[in-house]
């Protein structure tokens, strides 16, 4: 019994002293004597007035982590200064800067009664600054209107910059009318964001309506809306706003070189060029990206030599130009390049996809592991695109295995990764694991596109997979509803000749619903010698030659199903045909790598010429040599 009435005595004053501490008064902002409080300001009327010298918010000006601003949250809270205009702006700045944490001001957002413009700008500001345009306008619908906040001529800018970064028109022409229903229409900044708005949103007339109502124009305007006109393709509307500005800064000659470059127009914007009189790093690279986009590797080349400062689209425009113009040994000359200077840029993402396609294209093995180090070495982060033309690169060379090993390790893979691992197995004669890899494809629910069947069929040709082959073009037209294209249409037809069924491969080409090309024909005739099927490949020979005159391939062909048959007459009117029309076949050649300039290059060491014939020689010998056993056998 004893014990129960201690319990009960100190469970009643635990009662008696959590009721004492209830009914004391809220603690007060200010105390009774206002005059003689060390943090306390006055205004005009001899109020009381907030300051950054109150104790809790200098303790909040001062936090740097999300636990002290808890802590400090809850003080203003329970003393009731949150409510307080100056005291919650301080809160919602401090959230949406330093401590970056928009979801908090939301929610503190939230409790504040009387909200003000001030703290839906500084918010909306925060959802911008972190690449979040749909968090702004969701913030500005469900709260700032909801809670009826009247704007300012701040919130209008950031409003604009809001809808044109979404590409919502509809959104962007109701920010308008509140502009004229507020009287902001003359406000500069205000107009400017219209103007960039209905610029982006391509309504560049209703843009010009807001330039032209405007009675002042600063530089911006003038430049907003060039740069409107330049990419709404209107270049020469752009070039007289131009000509009529009263001043031009370095983004009004950009933008007008730009648009030149842009439409391919690269001889008027060589000529702004030329007479700009400062040029920066951006009028560089919009001269070299519009000499890319034509084609001119000699001016692109002249011009990124001259610039005095390169950054790292400097660089990435030339590595990509190479690479489209399918001169992959400038490109990776370029990088070397690059590498050694090591000026104010490093290689970075794009640079390196670019260097990994021309090694791939090259055969380069030793330099795409260089660059695969080059990127653990520097923490470069593998996204899907880089990890793609890694595993890319892998395969091209033969080294399957490790592409494999980038791709398990890729996080997310796109429909491109897949297709690569298809297209590598199946290159290299492994046509089950081409199979495998496109059945785990399906497995992943990553939908196969176009290019993923031409992959497959592919791979079952190089393998002789007939049966699969069928199954996965029929598996495309049934199941993915793909229209079959020439791509699929040339890998049917070369599977179904490298199997002898000749026949069955012309009855393909004949039901067709597009024109067949020379590809496809070829492949056919190519079939028909493999398979000694004289009677048809004359006719499918005969049949190339109507469509292209020009080739000396399918004589060839024609020459040898003459030549199989024993028809030396037949064979040589075709070669007459073809010394008739000067007609020849280029010699083979092939890769060879030897880390320096080439074997077989215009130079004094001969030796090394005659060593590789002498080994080329031994190579013939010896797969002569296998030949003969194999059919010994």
């Amino acid at each position: 019994m004893s014990v129960r009435r201690k319990l009960a005595e100190i469970t009643l004053d635990k009662f008696i002293v959590s009721n004492r501490n209830l009914s004391k008064p809220s603690p007060k902002l200010w105390p009774n004597d206002h005059r003689h409080h060390p943090f306390t300001d006055f205004d005009y009327r001899g109020l009381p007035e907030l300051t950054l010298n109150h104790p809790i918010l200098q303790k909040l000006e001062s936090c740097n982590k999300a636990t002290e601003f808890n802590q400090i949250h809850a003080q203003l809270t329970v003393s009731g200064l949150l409510q307080h205009s100056f005291a919650s702006s301080r809160v919602i700045k401090k959230l949406c800067t330093s401590l970056n944490l928009v979801s908090v001001a939301v929610t503190v957002f939230g409790c504040i009664k009387e909200p003000d413009a001030f703290l839906c700008n500084t918010i909306m500001r925060c959802y911008l600054n972190s690449n979040d345009p749909y968090g702004a306008l969701s913030f500005y619908y469900e709260k700032m209107v909801a809670k009826c906040v009247l704007p300012n001529h701040y919130t209008f800018p950031l409003l604009g910059k809001v809808c044109a970064e979404v590409g919502s028109l509809r959104d962007g022409e109701k920010a308008h009318a509140l502009v004229v229903k507020h009287g902001f229409s003359s406000d500069l900044f205000v107009r400017n964001s219209l103007i960039h708005m209905y610029s982006v949103c391509r309504q560049i007339g209703s843009a010009r309506e807001v330039f032209d109502d405007g009675s002042v124009l600063d530089m911006v305007s003038w430049n907003s809306m060039i740069d409107g006109y330049v990419k709404n393709g209107e270049v020469e509307i752009a070039r007289e706003l131009f000509d009529q500005m009263p001043e031009r800064d370095i983004f009004s000659w950009n933008s007008m070189i730009a648009g030149y470059a842009g439409t391919g127009d690269m001889e008027r914007a060589r000529e702004l060029f030329e007479i700009t009189p400062f040029h920066d790093v951006v009028s560089w690279n919009c001269m070299i990206d519009g000499y890319a986009q034509v084609g001119n590797i000699t001016s692109a080349r002249e011009l990124f030599e001259r610039m005095v400062m390169r950054n790292v689209v400097s660089w990435n425009t030339m590595f990509a130009l190479y690479v489209r113009q399918k001169d992959y040994g400038k490109c990776l000359e370029l990088f070397d390049r690059m590498i050694i200077e090591q000026e104010s840029s490093r290689p970075n993402d794009a640079s390196l996809v670019s260097v990994l396609t021309a090694c791939a294209n090259l055969g380069r093995l030793d330099k795409g592991k260089w660059v695969h180090s080059y990127m653990e070495t520097n923490n470069i982060k593998l996204d899907v695109l880089l990890s793609t033309s890694l595993l890319s690169m892998y395969a091209k060379c033969g080294e399957m295995d490790l592409a494999r090993d980038v791709f398990d390790q890729m996080p997310t893979r796109s429909v491109v990764s897949w297709n690569s691992m298809i297209m590598g197995y199946g290159i290299h004669g492994h046509g089950e694991k081409s199979l495998e890899m496109f059945l785990e494809m399906e497995k992943s629910g990553v939908k196969p596109n176009d290019s993923t069947f031409v992959s497959v069929l592919s791979a079952c040709t190089h393998s002789g997979m007939v049966l699969e082959g069928w199954w996965c073009f029929d598996l495309m037209c049934r199941v993915y509803e793909i229209e079959p294209k020439v791509e699929h249409y040339g890998c049917m037809v070369d599977l179904l000749g490298r199997a002898g069924l000749t026949r069955e491969s012309e009855e393909l080409i004949q039901k067709m619903p597009m024109e067949a090309g020379t590809p496809l024909w070829g492949a056919l005739l190519s079939a028909c010698r493999t398979h000694s099927n004289s009677e048809l490949g004359k006719i499918v020979a005969n049949r190339l030659i109507e469509l292209d005159p020009s080739d000396s391939g399918p004589y060839v062909l024609l020459s040898n199903i003459y030549a199989a048959e024993g028809k030396w007459d037949d064979v040589e009117n075709v070669r007459k045909m073809m010394k008739e029309k000067r007609l020849g076949k280029f010699v083979g050649s092939s890769l060879v790598d030897t880390k320096e300039n080439s074997w077989l290059s215009e130079s004094n060491k001969c030796h090394r010429r005659r060593v590789l014939y002498s080994m080329l020689s031994k190579i013939g010998a010896q797969i002569k040599l296998c030949q003969d056993d194999y059919f010994a056998e």
